[in-house]
Protein backbone atom coordinates (compact mmCIF):
# COMPACT_ATOMS: atom_id res chain seq x y z
CA UNK A 1 0.00 0.00 0.00
CA UNK A 2 3.32 2.13 0.46
CA UNK A 3 2.76 2.82 -3.38
CA UNK A 4 -0.93 3.27 -3.63
CA UNK A 5 -1.28 6.72 -5.34
CA UNK A 6 -4.65 7.64 -3.22
CA UNK A 7 -2.38 6.80 -0.11
CA UNK A 8 1.20 8.65 -1.55
CA UNK A 9 -0.95 11.91 -2.20
CA UNK A 10 -3.34 11.90 1.38
CA UNK A 11 0.48 11.76 3.16
CA UNK A 12 1.95 14.17 1.11
CA UNK A 13 -1.24 16.58 1.49
CA UNK A 14 -2.41 15.53 5.45
CA UNK A 15 -1.10 15.05 8.70
CA UNK A 16 -2.47 13.61 11.85
CA UNK A 17 -4.84 16.29 13.73
CA UNK A 18 -3.80 15.65 17.02
CA UNK A 19 -2.37 18.89 19.41
CA UNK A 20 1.29 19.50 18.90
CA UNK A 21 2.99 20.53 22.05
CA UNK A 22 5.28 24.18 21.54
CA UNK A 23 8.39 22.44 22.42
CA UNK A 24 9.16 18.54 21.77
CA UNK A 25 9.63 17.30 25.48
CA UNK A 26 11.35 13.62 26.49
CA UNK A 27 7.95 11.67 25.64
CA UNK A 28 7.29 12.78 22.48
CA UNK A 29 5.72 15.20 20.83
CA UNK A 30 2.02 14.61 20.76
CA UNK A 31 -0.72 15.77 23.32
CA UNK A 32 -3.22 13.45 25.26
CA UNK A 33 -6.36 14.02 27.52
CA UNK A 34 -4.47 13.77 30.45
CA UNK A 35 -2.28 15.52 32.72
CA UNK A 36 1.21 14.77 32.64
CA UNK A 37 4.97 16.55 32.42
CA UNK A 38 4.58 18.27 29.31
CA UNK A 39 5.32 22.06 28.69
CA UNK A 40 2.78 23.27 28.44
CA UNK A 41 0.29 24.00 31.45
CA UNK A 42 -2.91 22.83 31.64
CA UNK A 43 -4.82 24.17 34.94
CA UNK A 44 -4.14 24.24 38.84
CA UNK A 45 -5.81 21.96 41.79
CA UNK A 46 -4.63 21.77 45.29
CA UNK A 47 -1.66 20.25 46.72
CA UNK A 48 -2.28 16.91 47.70
CA UNK A 49 0.41 14.35 49.63
CA UNK A 50 2.41 12.77 47.01
CA UNK A 51 2.16 15.41 44.26
CA UNK A 52 5.56 16.28 42.89
CA UNK A 53 6.38 19.32 44.98
CA UNK A 54 8.32 20.84 41.85
CA UNK A 55 5.01 22.12 40.20
CA UNK A 56 4.24 23.64 43.55
CA UNK A 57 3.21 27.19 42.91
CA UNK A 58 4.97 29.29 45.19
CA UNK A 59 3.36 32.60 44.13
CA UNK A 60 -0.21 31.52 44.64
CA UNK A 61 1.34 30.03 48.10
CA UNK A 62 2.04 33.35 48.98
CA UNK A 63 -1.46 35.05 47.71
CA UNK A 64 -3.64 32.71 49.01
CA UNK A 65 -1.59 30.61 52.08
CA UNK A 66 -2.88 27.28 49.97
CA UNK A 67 -0.20 25.20 48.31
CA UNK A 68 -1.22 24.43 45.09
CA UNK A 69 0.75 22.65 41.88
CA UNK A 70 0.69 23.05 38.08
CA UNK A 71 -1.16 20.26 36.10
CA UNK A 72 0.53 20.12 32.83
CA UNK A 73 -0.93 18.42 29.54
CA UNK A 74 -0.02 14.84 29.34
CA UNK A 75 2.94 13.84 26.58
CA UNK A 76 1.81 11.08 24.02
CA UNK A 77 4.58 8.95 23.35
CA UNK A 78 4.83 9.03 19.53
CA UNK A 79 3.45 4.86 19.51
CA UNK A 80 0.11 4.63 17.32
CA UNK A 81 -1.42 1.05 17.36
CA UNK A 82 -3.91 0.77 14.21
CA UNK A 83 -6.19 -1.87 14.46
CA UNK A 84 -8.00 -3.19 10.95
CA UNK A 85 -10.97 -5.45 10.87
CA UNK A 86 -9.90 -7.89 8.58
CA UNK A 87 -13.09 -10.08 8.84
CA UNK A 88 -15.45 -11.52 6.27
CA UNK A 89 -18.04 -8.69 6.44
CA UNK A 90 -15.17 -5.56 5.26
CA UNK A 91 -15.84 -7.76 2.02
CA UNK A 92 -19.53 -6.76 2.09
CA UNK A 93 -21.17 -4.10 0.41
CA UNK A 94 -23.98 -4.98 -1.73
CA UNK A 95 -26.20 -8.31 -2.06
CA UNK A 96 -25.86 -8.47 -5.68
CA UNK A 97 -22.34 -8.19 -5.63
CA UNK A 98 -20.89 -10.00 -2.52
CA UNK A 99 -17.41 -10.51 -3.55
CA UNK A 100 -16.92 -6.57 -4.10
CA UNK A 101 -13.60 -5.60 -2.10
CA UNK A 102 -14.21 -1.42 -2.39
CA UNK A 103 -14.70 -1.50 1.87
CA UNK A 104 -11.83 -3.97 2.25
CA UNK A 105 -9.42 -1.54 -0.54
CA UNK A 106 -10.47 1.57 1.76
CA UNK A 107 -9.98 0.37 4.91
CA UNK A 108 -6.50 -0.90 3.93
CA UNK A 109 -5.95 2.62 2.26
CA UNK A 110 -6.88 4.00 6.01
CA UNK A 111 -4.57 2.18 7.76
CA UNK A 112 -1.71 2.66 5.33
CA UNK A 113 -2.29 6.47 5.12
CA UNK A 114 -2.32 6.65 9.18
CA UNK A 115 0.57 4.37 9.68
CA UNK A 116 2.69 6.58 6.93
CA UNK A 117 1.56 9.66 9.07
CA UNK A 118 2.73 9.08 12.27
CA UNK A 119 5.74 7.72 10.81
CA UNK A 120 5.99 10.76 9.81
CA UNK A 121 6.06 12.35 12.97
CA UNK A 122 8.77 10.92 14.24
CA UNK A 123 6.26 7.77 15.61
CA UNK A 124 6.54 3.95 15.68
CA UNK A 125 3.14 2.35 14.23
CA UNK A 126 1.99 -1.09 15.07
CA UNK A 127 -0.65 -2.14 12.16
CA UNK A 128 -2.76 -5.17 13.37
CA UNK A 129 -5.24 -7.05 10.94
CA UNK A 130 -7.45 -8.83 13.38
CA UNK A 131 -7.55 -12.04 11.98
CA UNK A 132 -7.70 -15.56 12.37
CA UNK A 133 -3.51 -15.88 13.71
CA UNK A 134 -2.33 -17.10 16.37
CA UNK A 135 -1.24 -14.69 18.19
CA UNK A 136 -1.95 -11.78 15.73
CA UNK A 137 0.48 -9.98 13.75
CA UNK A 138 1.64 -6.61 13.38
CA UNK A 139 2.94 -5.14 10.54
CA UNK A 140 5.80 -2.05 10.84
CA UNK A 141 6.26 0.72 8.26
CA UNK A 142 8.61 -1.58 6.01
CA UNK A 143 5.66 -4.29 6.11
CA UNK A 144 2.53 -2.13 4.64
CA UNK A 145 3.27 -3.78 1.11
CA UNK A 146 1.85 -6.71 2.52
CA UNK A 147 -1.53 -5.49 3.18
CA UNK A 148 -2.10 -5.57 -0.59
CA UNK A 149 -2.52 -9.42 -0.43
CA UNK A 150 -4.36 -9.57 2.99
CA UNK A 151 -7.39 -11.61 2.93
CA UNK A 152 -10.22 -10.73 4.74
CA UNK A 153 -11.53 -14.02 6.09
CA UNK A 154 -11.29 -13.67 9.70
CA UNK A 155 -13.61 -15.09 11.32
CA UNK A 156 -13.09 -13.64 14.96
CA UNK A 157 -14.95 -10.60 15.13
CA UNK A 158 -13.25 -7.59 17.48
CA UNK A 159 -15.60 -8.19 21.09
CA UNK A 160 -14.38 -12.02 21.17
CA UNK A 161 -10.89 -11.50 19.87
CA UNK A 162 -10.69 -8.89 23.06
CA UNK A 163 -12.54 -11.20 24.95
CA UNK A 164 -9.95 -13.69 24.56
CA UNK A 165 -6.92 -10.87 25.12
CA UNK A 166 -5.61 -11.51 22.12
CA UNK A 167 -4.80 -8.31 21.12
CA UNK A 168 -1.89 -6.82 22.63
CA UNK A 169 -1.78 -2.83 23.75
CA UNK A 170 0.49 -0.69 24.47
CA UNK A 171 -0.30 2.04 26.90
CA UNK A 172 -0.19 5.73 26.28
CA UNK A 173 -0.48 4.80 22.56
CA UNK A 174 -2.76 6.16 19.73
CA UNK A 175 -5.38 3.81 19.34
CA UNK A 176 -7.18 4.01 16.24
CA UNK A 177 -9.72 1.29 15.04
CA UNK A 178 -11.27 0.74 11.22
CA UNK A 179 -14.08 -1.81 11.29
CA UNK A 180 -17.65 -1.74 9.90
CA UNK A 181 -18.71 -2.64 13.47
CA UNK A 182 -21.39 -5.04 12.12
CA UNK A 183 -20.98 -7.24 15.04
CA UNK A 184 -22.79 -8.19 17.90
CA UNK A 185 -21.46 -6.05 20.56
CA UNK A 186 -22.25 -3.83 23.80
CA UNK A 187 -20.78 -0.47 22.64
CA UNK A 188 -20.08 0.85 26.24
CA UNK A 189 -18.06 -2.41 27.23
CA UNK A 190 -16.34 -2.16 23.53
CA UNK A 191 -15.31 1.45 23.82
CA UNK A 192 -14.44 1.04 27.45
CA UNK A 193 -11.84 -1.31 26.32
CA UNK A 194 -10.98 -0.06 23.68
CA UNK A 195 -9.80 3.45 25.54
CA UNK A 196 -7.98 1.37 28.58
CA UNK A 197 -5.11 2.80 28.74
CA UNK A 198 -4.65 4.78 24.96
CA UNK A 199 -3.76 8.47 25.20
CA UNK A 200 -6.32 8.66 22.62
CA UNK A 201 -8.74 6.78 20.65
CA UNK A 202 -10.38 7.36 17.15
CA UNK A 203 -13.02 4.97 15.93
CA UNK A 204 -13.47 4.86 12.56
CA UNK A 205 -16.69 2.91 10.75
CA UNK A 206 -15.95 1.85 7.03
CA UNK A 207 -19.50 1.12 5.09
CA UNK A 208 -20.61 0.81 1.68
CA UNK A 209 -23.22 3.57 0.32
CA UNK A 210 -25.66 0.30 -0.09
CA UNK A 211 -25.10 -0.82 4.03
CA UNK A 212 -25.61 3.00 5.24
CA UNK A 213 -28.72 3.90 2.77
CA UNK A 214 -29.99 0.56 1.44
CA UNK A 215 -32.77 0.46 -0.63
CA UNK A 216 -36.20 -2.45 -1.03
CA UNK A 217 -35.20 -5.08 -3.33
CA UNK A 218 -37.43 -7.82 -3.18
CA UNK A 219 -36.67 -11.33 -2.84
CA UNK A 220 -33.26 -12.29 -1.89
CA UNK A 221 -31.14 -15.38 -0.69
CA UNK A 222 -28.76 -13.75 2.08
CA UNK A 223 -25.82 -15.38 3.32
CA UNK A 224 -24.00 -14.21 6.66
CA UNK A 225 -20.45 -13.33 5.66
CA UNK A 226 -19.26 -14.91 8.81
CA UNK A 227 -20.94 -17.76 9.24
CA UNK A 228 -21.94 -18.90 5.73
CA UNK A 229 -25.72 -19.62 7.19
CA UNK A 230 -28.58 -19.09 4.11
CA UNK A 231 -31.69 -16.97 4.48
CA UNK A 232 -34.26 -16.27 2.47
CA UNK A 233 -36.06 -12.72 2.94
CA UNK A 234 -38.15 -10.03 1.65
CA UNK A 235 -35.69 -6.71 1.33
CA UNK A 236 -39.08 -4.48 1.18
CA UNK A 237 -39.26 -0.79 2.62
CA UNK A 238 -40.63 -2.27 6.32
CA UNK A 239 -37.38 -4.74 6.39
CA UNK A 240 -35.05 -1.70 5.49
CA UNK A 241 -36.32 0.92 7.69
CA UNK A 242 -36.03 -1.59 10.71
CA UNK A 243 -32.73 -2.25 9.31
CA UNK A 244 -31.70 1.93 9.22
CA UNK A 245 -33.72 2.05 12.64
CA UNK A 246 -31.18 -0.57 14.14
CA UNK A 247 -28.18 1.18 12.19
CA UNK A 248 -28.89 4.47 13.23
CA UNK A 249 -29.13 3.05 16.85
CA UNK A 250 -25.83 1.51 16.83
CA UNK A 251 -24.42 4.95 15.24
CA UNK A 252 -25.75 6.55 17.93
CA UNK A 253 -24.85 4.07 20.97
CA UNK A 254 -21.41 4.19 19.57
CA UNK A 255 -20.72 7.97 19.25
CA UNK A 256 -21.55 8.73 22.82
CA UNK A 257 -19.61 6.19 23.95
CA UNK A 258 -16.95 7.71 22.06
CA UNK A 259 -18.01 11.32 23.62
CA UNK A 260 -17.59 10.10 27.07
CA UNK A 261 -13.64 8.56 26.21
CA UNK A 262 -12.93 12.16 24.57
CA UNK A 263 -12.86 9.70 21.20
CA UNK A 264 -13.94 10.80 17.38
CA UNK A 265 -16.49 8.35 15.72
CA UNK A 266 -16.85 9.10 12.09
CA UNK A 267 -18.64 6.87 9.24
CA UNK A 268 -17.18 6.89 6.36
CA UNK A 269 -18.42 5.84 3.03
CA UNK A 270 -16.28 3.41 0.68
CA UNK A 271 -17.88 5.14 -2.46
CA UNK A 272 -16.40 8.56 -1.95
CA UNK A 273 -13.23 7.81 -2.17
CA UNK A 274 -9.77 8.29 -0.26
CA UNK A 275 -9.49 12.04 -1.16
CA UNK A 276 -12.94 13.11 -0.18
CA UNK A 277 -13.10 11.03 2.48
CA UNK A 278 -9.81 13.04 3.89
CA UNK A 279 -10.65 16.27 2.52
CA UNK A 280 -14.47 16.39 4.16
CA UNK A 281 -15.54 13.43 7.01
CA UNK A 282 -11.77 13.39 8.39
CA UNK A 283 -10.64 16.74 8.73
CA UNK A 284 -13.93 17.64 9.98
CA UNK A 285 -13.55 14.92 12.91
CA UNK A 286 -9.86 17.05 13.75
CA UNK A 287 -8.76 13.12 12.63
CA UNK A 288 -6.46 14.77 9.75
CA UNK A 289 -5.73 18.73 8.94
CA UNK A 290 -3.68 19.97 5.95
CA UNK A 291 0.26 20.38 6.25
Amino acid sequence: MRSDIEVRRAVDFYQLGLPRMPVAGRSGELLGRGTGTSVEFQEFREYTPGDDIRHLDWSAYARSDSLMVRLYREEISPRTEILLDASRSMTVGFPDAPETDLKAKVAKQLAAMLALMSGRLGGRPALVPLDDSQPLHKLNLKALDSLDGLPFSAVSTLPELLSRNAISFGKQAVRIVISDFLFPHDPAALIRRLAADASALWVLQVLTAWEADPVPLGGRRLIDAETAAEAEIIIDRKAVTAYKERLGRLQAELARECRRVHAPFVTLIAEKGLATLCHDELCAAEILRPS
